[in-house]
C-alpha cells in the first residue's frame, strides 16, 4: 500500500494551523519555544525562510495526546500530521529494500 500524500502547500498551510494553534496557549508555545531554542520575535524569521513550519510539525508528533488534541481542535484526521511533515523538506519516508 502507498502512503497517503499531501501536496507542500496543503502541508504547510497545515502546519501553520497547528502554529497558530500552539500561539493559543501559553503553556503549548512555551513548549515549543523551549523544545526549539527559539525566541519569540525569531518565530517570524523562522517562518520567512520556511525552517519553522517543518520544526512545528516534528514537534507536535513528540506527543501523542497533543497531536491528538490539536486534531480535534482543528478538525483533521490524526494522520495529518505525519502526512503533512512527509511533504514538507527532511519529510522523506526512506524505503529499505
Amino acid at each position: 500500500m502507498s502512503p497517503i500524500s499531501m501536496s507542500r502547500a496543503a502541508a504547510e498551510e497545515f502546519a501553520a494551523l497547528v502554529l497558530s494553534w500552539l500561539t493559543e496557549d501559553h503553556a503549548r508555545i512555551g513548549g515549543f519555544l523551549a523544545w526549539s531554542g527559539l525566541a519569540p520575535e525569531e518565530l517570524r524569521a523562522g517562518l520567512a525562510e520556511g525552517t519553522l513550519l517543518p520544526a512545528v510539525l516534528d514537534y507536535l508528533t513528540l506527543d501523542e495526546a497533543m497531536l491528538l488534541e490539536a486534531c480535534q481542535d482543528l478538525d483533521y484526521p490524526p494522520e495529518t500530521p505525519m502526512t503533512a511533515r512527509q511533504s514538507l523538506p527532511g519529510g522523506e519516508i526512506i524505503h529499505w529494500t
